[in-house]
């Protein structure tokens, strides 16, 4: 989206007090930085300490075709290799291709390259957090799944992804991450939503952890624009977003973090789309992906590279942020 037809969506929508992608640049045609807010930002942070930098990978993709394990091996060197190396590692979702309308065989295959690539390239430690692609089976006419399975849909994710709980929190460096399941069963396939129960886990998590900055991290979206890229103005003169796209309760997001300021950050992957999101003293960052057009190319028309991101979290509760492109060359 060119800086016109941003502004012109800004304006149709109201929204123009919200900082959206600030401050892109690329440079050596290797790195696309997307940098914090403003230079008086880090004017006025400049004694501020770092207390943890971390990468985040999001939409991998991983399969037998087109490379992409070579790809995703490509991306966990680039990220390993860093000068200024990152101390962990927050993969977004989406580790393998698809599983959700996959048969057995094939997931099994997926996520045995997904074991087999990590193991091999990463000594970082990390945490994963669930995409809906994760899921096994939930598209059961092409999955030839039942529901029946002791494996079935999420448990599998939960399994192959070595997680303690399908939603968790965890205390790293002065900083409090919470890790969310945002895929909420929708027929045959999936919405961006959080249960009842997992909500008020959220709720009660964020009270008791309130003197500390706060990082979530969902799959898809709690807040993002990238949705309206290739979003056309309806005949009703409105935009329609799924909640296939953005979470469909972000309203109750909104006040919840309104109610509690210790969040800072939200990242997100799934849209495969880079942007930044600044409301109510929240960033929203949505972090592209490792595979960019599914591994047929930048995706977004060339907007979005293949690549990840770089933050820097710091003990004021700020941050700085860079997505890096690892150089990926697509199969034509």
């Amino acid at each position: 989206m060119n800086n016109m037809n941003r502004r012109e969506l800004l304006r149709n929508l109201g929204l123009g007090a919200l900082a959206i992608g600030v401050g892109v640049t690329v440079k050596d045609g290797n790195e696309l930085i997307v940098s914090p807010a403003s230079a008086a930002d880090l004017n006025e942070n400049k004694k501020r300490k770092r207390l943890i930098r971390i990468a985040h990978l999001t939409d991998m993709h991983i399969e037998p075709e087109r490379h992409a394990a070579e790809g995703v091996t490509k991306a966990l060197h680039h990220v390993n290799s860093q000068k200024d190396k990152p101390e962990l590692i927050l993969f977004g979702g989406d580790h393998v291709m698809d599983s959700m309308a996959a048969s057995d065989t094939r997931t099994t295959l997926q996520w045995k390259l997904w074991h087999e690539t990590l193991k091999n390239e990463n000594s970082i430690p990390h945490e994963s957090t669930i995409g809906n692609h994760d899921v096994w089976g939930w598209t059961k006419s092409k999955a030839h799944t039942t529901g029946d399975e002791s494996n079935f849909g999420k448990k599998r994710a939960i399994e192959e992804l070595g997680l303690s709980e399908r939603y968790r929190s965890l205390d790293k460096a002065g900083w409090h991450f919470i890790f969310l399941d945002s895929i909420y069963p929708k027929g045959a396939g999936y919405k961006g939503l959080l249960d009842d129960e997992q909500f008020a886990w959220l709720e009660n998590d964020l009270k008791a952890n309130a003197q500390s900055p706060t990082l979530i991290v969902s799959h898809i979206p709690l807040f993002s624009m990238t949705p309206f890229v290739d979003n056309k103005l309806g005949d009703d003169e409105s935009y329609r977003i799924s909640s296939g796209s953005v979470h469909g309760d972000w309203g109750k997001f909104r006040d919840l973090f309104k109610a509690n300021q210790n969040v800072k950050v939200a990242l997100s992957g799934h849209t495969h789309l880079i942007d930044r999101v600044d409301y109510n003293k929240v960033s929203y960052l949505c972090n592209g992906a490792v595979s960019g057009s599914w591994w047929k190319g930048p995706n977004g028309e060339g907007d979005c590279p293949e690549g990840y991101a770089i933050i820097d979290l710091y003990d004021d509760g700020s941050f700085e942020h860079e997505y890096v492109a690892y150089g990926w060359t697509a199969e034509v």
